[in-house]
């Protein structure tokens, strides 16, 4: 079942959105404002993100920017703001679609589709990510030779899968990984990745796929 994460704070289109999604067997949660959507997301890891960008802590556009720091699922923007400006830096910042307020449920349905159908095509790539003498596979959370991970390590590794070639920062990693309150717990992050790099390099010393960045990050480089 599709899980869908609608962030409004306007009760009613909550509660419409809601009612509608769930009767056409979509899995549902809501969040009232930017910190708890950003919470859920990492914490639920829906499918897809149905975002209003007028929140009462944060901007949407800023959630946009929080969300795509780790992953890649689509975002909806839902929202009043009609300016072409307001479009393009959401569409800018990751989002996949824009439908303005007043809306009709069902051509914000249609659009949910329609994100949900690209991003599947996008998931068939995921089920094949060659990493050293491994295929690593992260719609079914399997790798070929015997590998195991724990709950840790597919996370972290996750993530920088999903995002090839793009400097992930340690912050970010820490962040989606273990919560915001060990930003500066950076050994985490070495110990793991240490532990990832024995399990899936040829030789975990000198590594070609799971890159550091000194001071930096880490980096996926297919």
């Amino acid at each position: 079942m599709t899980r869908v994460l609608v962030v409004d704070d306007e009760p009613q289109i909550l509660r419409a959105l809601r009612i509608n999604l769930v009767a056409r067997h979509y899995e549902v949660a809501v969040a009232t404002d930017g910190g708890s959507a950003l919470r859920s997301a990492a914490d639920w890891h829906p499918d897809l993100v149905v975002l209003d960008l007028g929140l009462p802590d944060i901007d949407g556009v800023d959630v946009i920017h929080g969300l795509r720091g780790w992953t890649t699922i689509p975002i909806v923007v839902l929202s009043g703001r009609t300016g072409n400006e307001d479009k393009v830096d959401a569409l800018d910042a990751g989002a996949d679609d824009y439908v303005t307020k007043p809306f009709s449920i069902d051509e914000l349905l249609a659009r949910v589709r329609a994100v949900s159908r690209r991003a599947s095509i996008r998931e068939t790539e995921l089920a094949s990510i060659q990493v050293g003498d491994h295929t690593i596979d992260l719609v079914s959370k399997t790798v070929t030779g015997e590998v195991r991970f724990t709950p840790t390590e597919w996370h972290l590794l996750e993530i920088l899968l999903r995002n090839p070639g793009k400097l992930v920062s340690q912050r970010q990693l820490l962040t989606q990984v273990w919560g915001a309150e060990f930003v500066t717990a950076t050994h985490y992050v070495r110990q793991y990745m240490a532990q990832i790099r024995r399990k899936l390099e040829r030789d975990p010393g000198h590594p070609v796929h799971l890159i550091t960045e000194p001071g930096m990050g880490y980096r996926f480089s297919p």
